[in-house]
């Protein structure tokens, strides 16, 4: 494996305090904690909110692929605005534009809710792009250890909002799902609020964040890093969106549909700790991305194709491994791709930029293919093609290149 910064290069902070750097690691995987409530709790109360605002199926599907669509167009700016006010700075702003957005969900309105869409998108794709580089940065003999962890922060706010939203809004709010909805900003003010005191220190060094520049842009590594990013992303949030209804419209139970949806997202909670410190040590990690997209089709076509039976379990087992994995190893990709931090936040910016526009479609063709086909069937031509790009992708970004701090060239 390419070796990463030591943490003496130019690019490489001061060793801080032991306390410090723990304190900096709790604060940034709380802040990671964050980043997908957005997308899990609202699918979970979909129906009720279009019941109670007479929301249409295609303005559902735009209200659930909005957010996404933010996360490719709202890391284009961040780079210039960590340049210009500093990295911790502009995530504090995130995180207020997180949970901002999620609180304008307690109002219940059509406005108040694609307001929020907008937002919170904006704070989560701002956000997306920091992390992988303040982890690079401020952890380089870490930086498998941290990725794991953050990986798995995302998964596990991920998997707190499917799981616990509608029994918030049943128990707690009597009902009322725009309570429920904006309960989430609770955690977002809490790691606004354990980040401040990192905000409000005056940059110890030159930031570190940087637009993708022409040479990256040029770059063939760069584009098979965002392309890995990009697609697998597509199938995440197609399961996240779309997995349950159409487990229900193979007549199982709309419990039972839940369950098997929750216990893949918790597989992904193990798969996404384990994955970055596996492909550390491995020289190249084309095959692993290959191994984890295999997992991701066959299990997913088990749950579209194969027979209603407790095999369905398996493949939720064997669908969250995958996913968490796929998704765990494309986020450290980024990093290990990366010749310095600089790099780091620029190839970040691209492959989460171009990445998530792409994944924004997913669920959104998902949609559009059973309104004019009236039947989820194909969707797993789809899932065949998007794992088949992303095989294709992985195999090229998980290669043992580096890309230069000038972007112009990889080198073994």
């Amino acid at each position: 494996m390419t070796a990463l910064p030591s943490s003496t290069s130019p690019n490489a902070p001061a060793i801080a305090a032991p306390a410090s750097q723990w304190l900096l690691a709790l604060s940034l995987l709380l802040i990671a904690l964050n980043l997908r409530p957005v997308f899990g709790s609202l699918s979970v109360v979909l129906p009720e909110v279009m019941r109670d605002t007479g929301l249409s199926s295609s303005g559902a599907s735009w209200l659930t692929t909005l957010p996404i669509l933010c996360l490719g167009l709202f890391c284009v700016p961040t780079p210039a605005l960590a340049r210009r006010f500093g990295m911790e700075r502009v995530l504090l702003a995130a995180l207020t534009l997180i949970a901002t957005g999620t609180l304008l969900r307690a109002a219940g309105s059509l406005p108040m809710l694609f307001a929020s869409a907008v937002l919170a998108g904006a704070g989560i794709a701002m956000s997306n792009v920091l992390l992988p580089t303040l982890i690079k940065r401020s952890f380089a003999r870490q930086t498998a250890l941290m990725m794991g962890l953050y990986t798995l922060a995302l998964c596990a706010g991920a998997s707190a909002a499917t799981a616990l939203t509608v029994p918030m809004e049943m128990h707690w709010f009597d009902g009322a799902w725009p309570y429920a909805l904006a309960f989430w900003a609770l955690p977002a003010v809490v790691a606004w609020l354990v980040w401040v005191p990192q905000a409000a220190r005056p940059p110890a060094q030159p930031q570190d964040a940087g637009s993708p520049r022409a040479g990256l842009l040029r770059n063939a590594l760069a584009w098979q890093v965002t392309l890995f990013m990009g697609l697998q992303s597509a199938l995440a949030y197609m399961v996240m969106g779309w997995l349950a209804p159409i487990l229900r419209e193979r007549g199982i139970d709309s419990a039972t549909a839940g369950y098997l949806v929750a216990i893949s997202i918790l597989m992904q909670l193990v798969a996404s700790l384990f994955t970055p410190p596996l492909a550390a040590r491995l020289r190249g990690q084309s095959g692993l991305a290959l191994g984890l997209l295999s997992m991701t089709l066959a299990s997913f076509l088990g749950l579209l194709w194969g027979p209603v039976s407790d095999l369905l379990w398996l493949w939720a087992v064997v669908l969250g491994l995958g996913q968490g994995g796929t998704f765990a190893l494309a986020l450290s990709i980024i990093v290990m791709r990366s010749g310095n931090a600089q790099i780091t936040a620029q190839l970040s910016a691209m492959a989460q930029g171009w990445g998530y526009t792409l994944a924004a479609f997913g669920p959104l063709l998902v949609g559009m293919l059973r309104g004019i086909t009236g039947s989820y069937l194909p969707t797993a031509w789809l899932v065949i093609a998007l794992s088949l790009g992303a095989a294709v992708a992985g195999w090229g970004a998980g290669r043992n290149l580096l890309i230069q701090p000038d972007a112009d060239r990889d080198k073994t």
